[in-house]
């Protein structure tokens, strides 16, 4: 119920939003929403403290998310990479040769 109560304290800001910027705030508000139950169990004299630690674990948790995700993709762009040098090191004189052992086995 605190919680829901602080939430409607918050909309008054979100109010004043850009659309945008409105859809980010929900987004907030949702993450304090999720995580609500956990950061009631803190024993705190502010009762804001809880909705923000949720929506800072939230954030937190989404940036691990993205990171992982970006290691991943760097790991993928440079296996890409290594490969597309491998194929490049082979070069003109492996095409010649392959052309030349295909052409090879058309005649026989």
């Amino acid at each position: 119920m605190v919680v829901e109560v602080e939430i409607a304290k918050l909309r008054k800001f979100q109010e004043f939003l850009r659309t945008d910027d409105k859809l980010v705030f929900q987004d907030l508000l949702n993450q304090c929403k999720l995580y609500a139950p956990y950061a009631s169990t803190m024993a705190s004299t502010i009762k804001e403290v809880p909705l923000f630690i949720s929506m800072l674990f939230g954030q937190h948790k989404k940036i691990i998310e993205l990171e992982k995700k970006i290691l991943m993709l760097e790991t993928l762009a440079t296996k890409t990479e290594t490969t597309v040098s491998a194929r490049t090191v082979q070069g003109p004189v492996e095409k010649v040769e392959d052309s030349i052992v295909q052409t090879n086995r058309s005649s026989c």
